[in-house]
């Protein structure tokens, strides 16, 4: 006997595609996909930027770039932070 038209599982497939999870995602936390953006161009930067170092060393070259990355994620994730905290307490009226 083939199963009907009717899913097996239909409470784990009412519109839960990854892309719609993912959007769903950025809406509830929008600093969080900038934070993984600016990762991902500090780390482009620092390999473009690998090749025309100069007389700089390798390890501190890397340390630079690691810092730069940290730097901009915690600043990502402090914004976001303080957005949360604003729309919670500030932007919502006290019932």
């Amino acid at each position: 006997m083939s199963p009907g038209p009717e899913s097996v599982f239909p409470e784990y497939e009412t519109d839960t595609s990854q892309t719609s999870k993912l959007i769903k995602k950025f809406k509830e936390t929008p600093f969080v996909p900038v934070g993984m953006a600016g990762f991902a161009a500090v780390v482009a930067y620092g390999l473009y930027k690998l090749k025309h170092r100069g007389d700089m060393k390798m390890s501190l070259h890397l340390i630079h770039m690691r810092v730069a990355a940290q730097g901009f994620v915690v600043g990502a994730i402090t914004c976001g932070v303080l957005y949360s905290m604003f729309r919670d307490y500030v932007g919502k009226p006290k019932e």
